[in-house]
């Protein structure tokens, strides 16, 4: 089988190739660029907890180390302080981190990854598909013809994926402006991300209407300034004004010493692909979508594309094509970025309006800054991961349906959980791996040793009806879940996303969930698997490195 073509080397098209290659599928990343990025640290990202993890768990690496944590948010109108939090969980912060460093870690694990590789100054300029695959071509010092068995078009805005396969990208240009500077200074505050609007200070030129302040390593901070509608021109000379009047105005008029380390001008565009997949070539990341107002960030959408779509790119390489499953992704992916898109473009007027809602309801500036707080920090209508609640993957009514503090659909909360091997993980770090998690609630069970209860109560019949799954699984087992009663028996897609709680050990209703949760029946019944797991002439991680070289 060929590998699959990931075409662009940015966080999302090396997540992408880092996650198939994790579940033994080869990979080979057309990247532009020569292979390396460009410092830049005005051009940041912030990840929240579940896209963090992700990163983590790919890269093996602690990013808290490379990004920062905020230990707090403050919001603040003029003077007065309108909203505060703050983060005791630091698993629970929202992580920022230079663009350019997170890619390098991305680059550092691919490079002890021999199932991928990575063809660097080669550009796509043609694309061909045919029922047994896709052959892209690339121009450059290594321009040549390159076959894959999927092709996935993680080439950014201007995406030559998108454009070779006629996909409309309509939406709005330049939602919303902002001048970016990344500077080494001290502040009145440590730690604390800010955002400031309707800043008591005069200002030159076009008001600053917001400012936004967050911290990096080093005592390093990215200022945005949200610009005036209009095309006006930022020029050094200005930048450098509102840099010292807002370090002035922090500062009761005193401007501290400061190290301007880089500048630039972040516009923002809202735009959805029509379609998201086009038999083998798929979209992924801003390729597929451009959101970014009011706080939200692109990114940690287009990581969520990564990790949905490599679980089903993986099943589909190593059983052969499922249509439905291989659909869902467009479906479930498409459906929530546009819901974002839309709660983004209903929100814009209110908070940007200047009249309408504050002039007449008493406390409403209020109540649209904690708003615009919550597309900064993940929550909400503007920033929310989303559930899968409307999937073409979701079972049916069920009858051993249990509730749980998750819907079905959405991402699973993080426990401590029991492997099979009898070591404590986190059960984040069991996702990613192709397998369906079937989580067993059981108190008591972490203070005895596996061995003591792994044959007793209802174990044995849990565990075959796990081994009787249609894909492979893996059994876990947990102290305790949000909302959970005790033996209440969870499974778990490969990304993290909740199929079902069940009470109880359910075979019929368990298989059922996981039948759907891969698309459906497949078809007429498939030789019986190898002692692997896998089905004859699926492969092993050596067979696919050897077809990646």
């Amino acid at each position: 089988m060929d590998p699959v073509i990931v075409v662009g080397a940015g966080p999302v098209g090396l997540t992408l190739a880092l996650a198939l290659a994790r579940q033994d599928v080869p990979c080979v990343v057309l990247d532009e660029g020569p292979g390396k990025d460009e410092p830049r640290p005005a051009r940041t990202v912030v990840l929240r907890d579940d896209t963090a993890a992700l990163m983590e768990r790919l890269t093996g690496l602690s990013l808290d180390h490379a990004g920062f944590r905020w230990a707090g948010w403050r919001s603040v109108r003029r003077k007065q302080v309108t909203n505060e939090v703050a983060f005791e969980d630091a698993e629970t912060a929202p992580l920022h981190i230079a663009q350019h460093v997170l890619t390098g870690a991305l680059r550092a694990a691919l490079e002890h990854e021999r199932l991928v590789k990575v063809a660097v100054d080669s550009r796509l300029d043609a694309l061909e598909q045919e029922r047994s695959g896709v052959t892209a071509h690339t121009r450059g010092a290594s321009g040549t013809w390159w076959r894959g068995s999927y092709l996935v078009g993680c080439d950014g805005p201007r995406s030559t994926v998108r454009k070779l396969q006629d996909i409309r990208f309509p939406g709005r240009t330049a939602v919303e402006r902002h001048a970016v500077a990344a500077l080494r200074t001290e502040l009145p505050w440590q730690d604390e991300a800010l955002l400031h609007r309707s800043p008591p200070w005069r200002t030159s030129g076009p008001s600053a209407g917001e400012i936004t302040a967050r911290p990096l390593p080093d005592e390093v901070w990215r200022l945005d300034w949200l610009l005036p509608p209009g095309k006006d021109l930022v020029t050094p000379e200005m930048l450098l004004t509102r840099i010292r009047e807002t370090l002035a105005g922090w500062n009761g008029g005193t401007v501290p010493p400061y190290e301007l380390l880089d500048t630039g001008v972040h516009t923002v565009h809202h735009r959805l692909a029509r379609r998201w997949r086009a038999d083998r070539v798929f979209l992924a990341g801003d390729a597929a979508h451009l959101l970014g107002a009011l706080g939200t960030h692109g990114l940690d959408e287009g990581l969520r594309d990564a990790d949905n779509l490599a679980w089903k790119l993986a099943l589909a390489w190593h059983h052969g094509p499922h249509e439905a499953l291989l659909d869902s992704y467009q479906t479930e992916r498409r459906a929530l970025v546009a819901s974002r898109l839309r709660a983004a473009d209903q929100a814009l007027p209110l908070l940007r309006g200047g009249g309408g809602l504050r002039t007449y309801v008493p406390g409403s500036s209020r109540s649209l800054d904690t708003l615009l707080m919550d597309g900064h920090l993940g929550r909400g209508a503007l920033g929310a991961p989303g559930t899968y609640a409307g999937s073409p993957l979701a079972p049916g009514r069920l009858e051993g349906e249990a509730p749980v503090g998750t819907e079905p659909g959405a991402q699973v909360t993080d426990v401590t959980v029991t492997a099979e091997d009898g070591t404590f993980v986190r059960l984040r770090d069991r996702l990613g791996r192709g397998a369906l998690l079937v989580v067993l609630i059981a108190p008591g069970t972490g203070v005895w040793a596996r061995r003591h209860w792994v044959s007793a109560g209802i174990m044995p019949r849990l565990a075959a009806a796990v081994s009787a799954l249609p894909h492979r699984a893996e059994l876990l087992v947990a102290e305790s879940y949000p909302g959970a009663a005790a033996h209440t028996v969870l499974l778990v897609r490969p990304d993290g996303h909740l199929v079902t709680a069940l009470n109880g050990v359910r075979p019929a209703d368990m298989y059922a969930a996981a039948e759907a949760a891969l698309g459906g029946p497949t078809g007429p019944a498939t030789p019986e698997a190898g002692a692997d797991g896998r089905p004859p002439g699926a492969g092993t991680r050596e067979d696919a490195g050897a077809r990646a070289r």
